[in-house]
């Protein structure tokens, strides 16, 4: 495994470009400006590299010289400490660990219905009203702040974000009470590094 990431000199991201765990890695690395490689891979057909780094054969992959990681959270906590500016988790032990707190329920409760909601249509109806109930129930806390319970741009937002943007394509549609979670999402999708995260995949899933 060394000897394959040993020949790589530009770190590499393999991804899938409609997926949203590999979605929330491409905003960090563009919220940070990091060259990478972005390597786009077809999940039923992975190349030789992927199968052989990752035991899990997932994505999203990354790949920084001998190191190889594959899981969104570790690989996006990774780019922080690694490329520490701007900083996307707090400093302090107890923030951060309020942060790693929410990215835990965001990972339950809503990246859970991700698959059901591309599922029969059973399934999918049940997941898209639990996602969208949800959400609703937050109004409040995405009301709080410009930024999920944070003056700034954080690596919760950057997880929350592919999400926001998939309502649509989910069929997906808040109702008005709602409205400080759209909000909240024109803030995300606003930025920079988001439209630069986006792929013509997932750039259609808004049309």
């Amino acid at each position: 495994m060394a000897v394959i990431a040993n020949r790589r000199s530009v770190m590499t991201l393999f991804s899938n470009a409609s997926c949203p765990q590999s979605h929330r890695v491409r905003m960090v690395l563009a919220e940070k400006g990091i060259t990478v490689e972005i390597v786009n891979v077809d999940p039923d057909n992975l190349p030789e590299d992927l199968i052989d780094l990752n035991p899990y054969q997932s994505v999203p992959t990354l790949i920084d010289r001998e190191l190889v990681l594959y899981d969104p959270q570790v690989i996006t906590e990774y780019l922080d400490e690694r490329f520490p500016h701007p900083p996307l988790m707090p400093v302090d032990p107890v923030s951060r660990a309020r942060y790693r707190l929410a990215l835990y329920r965001i990972k339950k409760d809503w990246y859970s219905l991700l698959d059901d909601l591309q599922g029969g249509e059973k399934t999918a109806a049940k997941a898209r009203k639990t996602l969208r109930d949800s959400l609703a129930s937050s109004a409040e806390v995405f009301a709080a702040k410009p930024f999920f319970l944070s003056d700034d741009f954080s690596l919760v937002d950057a997880t929350i974000a592919p999400v926001l943007w998939r309502l649509k394509h989910y069929r997906i549609e808040l109702p008005p009470q709602a409205k400080p979670v759209m909000d909240y999402a024109e803030r995300l999708f606003a930025r920079e590094s988001f439209q630069a995260s986006l792929t013509e995949a997932e750039k259609e899933m808004s049309e």
